[in-house]
């Protein structure tokens, strides 16, 4: 597993990440076994939100089930995020708060690693933000923060306020949802619906400003529309290549799908979504591996994206 300092942290993670999303119905023993198949991968990376599970729930349930011993906890980094609730988004300094504590009082944990802005509010006082934060960092509550789904812009706005280095965003991405890759290669275009910039640079501002970006749904076809490897429908050809260089590389296509994003030089993190725990091997097994510009390449373009 390969393993990197974030810029701007002091934090040693897992270039693999283990979502919790999904975990609200399974039982304490099925709770631990994902999480202690995704340490023995070395996976040392877990993401939550206040949303997931109902409010709190999926915290919640990985609180009762995983009990970390001090020397656990200091080899592990709990990451959540904050902001949207029911029919609404809020940044509002109250609910940051009150929701940091609820998540901390969830996970039966005095510390959150990461703190994520979830999706953007529109409705944002960066001020309030700093103010939460200030609180938030003072009183040893969270010691990084960042955020999720937001364009450069958004972030500078939030800069102007924050004192704190916003380290983290965490984007949707896959080899056949790349947008935030995709229109820089067709850049320049006019012709050509992947020339269009959807995200103001994200990837670049990201790499310029030493933000380190997480990929949520790294085996989506697109929002939700399931996956694309065994696609063969609609993904043929992706599949085809998938399954070779897989087996070049004595891999599942799973692990390819994985090293096709942490092969990227910006140093983008891979979030699970899975419960299974063989997946959860499968995709460990592809945090290291050197894909070739040819191999990267022919996965680009056969997910349908365009080289001009």
């Amino acid at each position: 597993m390969k393993t990197f300092t974030p810029a701007r942290t002091n934090l040693q993670a897992s270039n693999v990440i283990l979502g919790l999303m999904r975990i609200a119905e399974l039982d304490d023993e099925a709770v631990r076994t994902l999480v202690g198949t995704a340490r023995d991968s070395g996976i040392n990376f877990f993401d939550h939100a206040d949303v997931y599970g109902g409010s709190h729930g999926c915290e919640k349930r990985f609180g009762d089930a995983i009990r970390f011993t001090p020397a656990e906890r200091e080899d592990v980094i709990i990451q959540s995020k904050v902001g949207i609730r029911n029919g609404f988004w809020d940044f509002s300094k109250e609910h940051i708060l009150r929701s940091v504590d609820e998540s901390l009082a969830a996970l039966r944990l005095e510390h959150l690693d990461i703190l994520l802005l979830h999706r953007p509010d529109t409705l944002v006082e960066p001020d309030e933000v700093a103010a939460a934060f200030d609180e938030l960092h003072a009183a040893g509550k969270v010691r990084n923060f960042g955020v999720s789904n937001q364009t450069p812009a958004q972030v500078e706005l939030l800069k102007r306020s924050v004192k704190q280095p916003l380290a983290f965003n965490q984007v949707q991405l896959s080899i056949t949802h790349s947008p935030i890759i995709a229109s820089g290669i067709a850049a320049n275009m006019s012709g050509l619906d992947q020339s269009i910039d959807r995200d103001n640079g994200i990837l670049d501002y990201s790499r310029l400003n030493d933000i380190t970006l997480q990929a949520w749904s790294p085996f989506q076809k697109g929002f939700f529309d399931g996956v694309f490897i065994g696609d063969r429908e609609n993904f043929a050809d992706l599949n085809d290549a998938l399954d070779e260089i897989a087996l070049a590389h004595g891999v599942t296509p799973t692990g390819i799908a994985v090293a096709w994003i942490t092969r990227h030089p910006a140093n983008i993190q891979v979030v699970l979504g899975t419960t299974k725990p063989e997946r959860v091997v499968e995709s460990a097994a592809g945090s290291e591996i050197p894909l070739s510009r040819e191999e990267w390449y022919r996965l680009f373009t056969t997910a349908g994206h365009i080289l001009p």
